[in-house]
């Protein structure tokens, strides 16, 4: 079994296009097998999206009824 690695674009239909090069090393009408790998967010994005959601949901719970509190 041969492995080809090498990055893709995703058109806006959805569709992966290949590289030319590699689809002259492909036998024409022979099932093959893919693996799709794609970058996970890194920590950094990660740790940023958990805040947001954090002050999001704070600030959901606040009503008028506490704005008491904001005088102390």
């Amino acid at each position: 079994m041969r492995a080809y690695e090498f990055p893709v674009k995703v058109t806006p239909e959805g569709r992966l296009e290949l590289p030319s090069a590699l689809l002259k090393l492909l036998p024409s009408s022979q099932v093959v097998r893919v693996i799709i790998l794609i970058n996970e967010p890194t920590d950094l994005e990660e740790q940023a999206a958990w805040s947001r959601l954090t002050a999001e949901q704070f600030f959901s719970g606040y009503s008028e009824a506490n704005t008491v509190y904001d005088r102390i």
